[in-house]
């Protein structure tokens, strides 16, 4: 497994939290960007070009007969072949999160109809769906199982909000577990069915989950309702005769408690999984591969690759598949990137090198993961939606100056005023562009000096203000300083205009009524 960091990136802030890729024979589409679509892009999707570990995100284009897809956070997203030449490879886009944060709970099928060096043009659909309709949710996953010549979409576990009933002011944007149903969908007819199984007692999302032929396998989760991650591993067989399908579920042995976790396809028979979490607090630094054979799975632990100390140290992560074992994600940036799309990005590929790339568009199996951690709903530093971090003192990572290399120079934990009380062993983050570290912002007084931007009062709004603007800052301690030293701004003179020269006035005439008398006889 090697991993590479993206060292530059244009267009950073379209690549948030809760994202999908699309892999169209070999070619990288970003969906899912964090708010409305840009004036340059409407349908909010992108071209990701990666050359020489530059990666450059070029809009694509939707055909005239396309429906409008707003750009979906956390949905679940599946591969599908199609029956067609021009529908050779399309995927299913189900749920997910609108950019006004409401779910949504319509179903999209979306194929690309023009491809060249300079434009790609792509076909949606919205799929009509009748009967009993899956609810709108994010969180969840969607696949297709093949039997006996037929196939099936399958939807399974994710979260929704609480109904109309149950919210109130205070708990409007809750969520809560759908139940766990499994609900199968005619691609054709959009004729929905769902089927309650014993063995699925409770709710579950971001999980993941793989199909082999007519056999779902689904792995991990996280219940919110009890704020658990059991190690889940279900086998869910779906058999497809003339008439009502059969569907039955097995609890298999041998599970991983993961959530939140990304998968790729290695080999035909052969899937890796990274990242994820294994408690509110405590991310998943192993990797583990999965080997299916026809009746039979088995999750090993794998090597994990060499992560880098910011990986390592931050509290959340997000990313997706990009396909051929190569998956894409994103740590947010230290506290001295005081923007809130400041975002650093890695590839990792999982398959080592010289290994021979199998062709994933002819495997009978489709892989399908559930949406990423959600990241919150203004910036991507605040909390999973997954879980909630408590920053607990007694929980805090505790410090290590040989991991912390860069701190020699700004010193986050220094003493930076008279009144500073920032302390490593009592610090709790004040402001949702701090992660790990205090945020601080740079005096200009003298050589300058770094200080920290709660010990200055500074609200969040000023800080992130004061980030983006070329301006100097000057600490409480030097601000008087610093005006004392400015010089008046030079003023432009007044024009005094001249005054006029007075120019005498005439003379007023009187005319008396025997003169007017005299003038009309004249002219008479």
């Amino acid at each position: 497994m090697s991993l590479q960091m993206i060292q530059t990136i244009n267009n950073p802030s379209l690549i948030q939290p809760g994202f999908s890729l699309l892999n169209f024979d070999g070619k990288v589409f970003l969906f899912g960007q964090k708010g409305w679509p840009k004036r340059s892009c409407p349908t909010g999707v992108f071209l990701l070009d990666l050359k020489k570990n530059e990666l450059k995100l070029k809009p694509a284009f939707f055909s005239k007969e396309s429906c409008y897809l707003p750009p979906l956070r956390y949905p679940a997203i599946c591969a599908l072949k199609g029956s067609t030449e021009s529908e050779k490879c399309q995927y299913l886009i189900h749920g997910g999160k609108t950019p006004n944060n409401e779910l949504s709970d319509k179903l999209y099928a979306m194929n690309m109809v023009i491809k060249n060096n300079k434009k790609f043009t792509f076909r949606c659909v919205e799929k009509e769906l009748v009967g009993e309709v899956p609810e709108a949710r994010y969180g969840h996953t969607i696949n297709v199982v093949h039997s006996q010549g037929k196939h099936m979409i399958v939807i399974v576990g994710g979260r929704s909000y609480m109904s109309l009933g149950q919210r109130t002011t205070e708990n409007w944007n809750s969520v809560v577990d759908c139940m766990p149903h499994v609900y199968l969908i005619d691609p054709e007819f959009g004729c929905c069915t769902s089927y309650v199984l014993p063995d699925l007692q409770s709710g579950f999302s971001f999980h993941l989950s793989l199909v082999r032929n007519d056999t779902l396998y689904i792995i991990g989760g996280h219940s919110i309702e009890n704020n658990i991650r059991p190690p889940n591993l279900y086998q869910i067989k779906i058999d497809l005769p003339i008439g009502s399908p059969a569907v039955s579920c097995s609890v298999l042995s041998g599970g991983i408690s993961v959530s939140s976790a990304i998968m790729t396809q290695t080999r035909e028979k052969e899937f890796v999984i990274v990242g994820g979490y294994h408690s509110d607090n405590q991310k998943r630094m192993v990797c583990h591969t999965i080997h299916v054979e026809d009746n039979k799975i088995e999750i090993v632990e794998k090597e994990a690759p060499d992560w880098t100390p910011d990986i390592k140290h931050c509290k959340i992560w997000f990313g997706s598949d990009m396909g051929n074992g190569t998956i894409l994600f994103g740590i947010p940036g230290d506290s001295r990137q005081l923007i809130s799309d400041a975002n650093y990005f890695y590839t990792l590929r999982c398959q080592e090198v010289g290994e021979n790339e199998q062709d994933l568009e002819d495997m009978a199996q489709v892989c399908s993961q559930s949406s990423t951690e959600d990241a919150g709903d203004s910036t991507p530093f605040e909390d999973s939606e997954e879980f909630s971090f408590s920053f607990d003192v007694n929980a805090m990572d505790t410090y290590n100056e040989d991991n912390e290399e860069d701190e020699s120079e700004t010193g986050y934990w220094i003493t930076c005023s008279a009144g500073c009380d920032v302390n490593i062993n009592t610090w709790v983050p004040l402001y949702s562009t701090e992660l790990n570290k205090p945020a601080m912002i740079f005096c200009s007084n003298g050589d300058g000096h770094w200080v920290h931007a709660q010990c200055m009062d500074l609200s969040e709004d000023m800080l992130i203000h004061l980030s983006e603007a070329n301006i100097k800052y000057y600490c409480n301690e030097h601000v008087r300083l610093a005006r004392g030293l400015q010089t008046p701004k030079e003023t432009v003179p007044i024009k005094k205009q001249p005054m006029k020269a007075l120019h005498r006035k005439a003379p007023m005439r009187i005319i008396t009524p025997a003169k007017k008398s005299f003038i009309r006889k004249l002219f008479e």
